[in-house]
């Protein structure tokens, strides 16, 4: 095939969110988050933590971190901030992962 007939397959503007949504995304704990609440639909902050057994700081600085770019919603109930995806297609990564036979 001749590198002139080549083009593109993802237009630009998807592809710079694309790499935005995975730079958000990639760090193991973050990854975990998003399966955890792509299972359970919302989750508060001790809920996260029971789960994935790490400490309360640790894990607010992710749901912070993903909540500033635009990956988790996050709602205030009483004492408690539960979150949530804001788009469920980011789950997409957690099947791909899963579905990958190199990993």
């Amino acid at each position: 095939m001749e590198i002139e007939t080549i083009a593109l397959r993802i237009d630009t503007k998807k592809l710079e969110r694309a790499a935005f949504v995975l730079k958000a995304v990639a760090h193991p704990v973050r990854i975990a988050i998003i399966d955890l609440l792509d299972q359970c639909g919302r989750l508060n902050v001790s809920e996260l933590q029971n789960k994935l057994d790490i400490e309360q700081a640790l894990l607010s600085h992710h749901l912070t971190n993903m909540r500033d770019r635009g990956i988790l919603s996050a709602e205030r109930e009483g004492k408690c901030i539960y979150y949530s995806l804001i788009d469920t297609t980011i789950t997409n990564i957690i099947h791909c992962i899963n579905s990958c036979t190199r990993f």
